[in-house]
């Protein structure tokens, strides 16, 4: 097994008398692609919101690069995707690129750019047009996009094929699984547990703010004697009710 790049430590985490994590402890090896996956409510985006630093832990730890979560150095090296990513409606596409691979200490490389776009299936004439006109599938190649061409570490990326069709959601699933074959660390939110399958390493199910299961996708169906992802997961949050 690799090195952790990412370690949850007994991580609690409450908003008033609601327990939304409890005793969260699970690492994100380096050069792997982790899954979280959980129903609504499981406390998925508060579990990423903590590592972001966006919001207290009542107790436990989290480090980045051996560094603590709440310093700006355990961030330096990541780059995240929110589930409604937006990016300012007045700049163009490649005034909104360029702006963001400054803020990476990253420069603007066109013939880079225009590769990533065509990798995602986003067309060149894109660069030129200005944010607000895109469609919400354009919106989200953009947002991964900047994301993958900042030549991060770590990749924090939730629910990225939102928005997608059938062909992009292909396009971004072989970027994903580039990115980790260039020793690069994936950690995603999906609901699509196909996704999960197809491009992670090992899956984290979240339920009512406990672990359910930590391990390889193959070996949910495994533990639960079920012949799809989705059934031995329906299984699993079941046996946590």
């Amino acid at each position: 097994m690799s090195e952790p790049l990412v370690r949850f430590r007994a991580v609690n985490k409450s908003f008033g008398r609601a327990r939304v994590l409890r005793g969260i402890d699970f690492d994100v090896p380096a050069g792997e692609c982790v899954g979280l996956a959980g129903l609504n409510g499981a406390g998925k985006t508060t579990l990423i919101k903590c590592l972001l630093d966006f919001c207290d832990l009542d107790s436990g730890a989290i480090e980045v690069h051996g560094v603590k979560h709440h310093r700006p150095q355990a961030r330096a090296r990541l780059a995240f995707l929110p589930e409604r990513f937006t990016a300012p409606y007045f700049l163009t596409g490649r005034e909104f690129i360029a702006m963001m691979l400054q803020l990476f200490g990253s420069r603007y490389e066109e013939e880079r750019v225009r590769a990533m776009f065509a990798a995602l299936d986003l067309e060149a004439a894109a660069l030129e047009q200005p944010v607000r006109a895109y469609s919400k599938g354009m919106t989200q190649k953009l947002g991964l996009a900047a994301c993958f061409l900042s030549g991060r570490d770590l990749y924090v990326l939730d629910e990225p094929m939102s928005g997608l069709d059938a062909k992009a959601c292909a396009r971004a699933k072989d970027l994903l699984l580039k990115v980790k074959s260039d020793g690069r660390t994936v950690f995603l939110i999906s609901h699509s547990l196909a996704d999960i399958e197809e491009v992670c390493d090992r899956m984290i199910v979240l339920h009512l703010g406990t672990l359910a299961y930590v391990g390889a996708p193959r070996g949910l169906c495994e533990r639960y004697g079920e012949p799809s992802l989705e059934r031995a997961f329906l299984r699993c949050i079941e046996a946590h009710g």
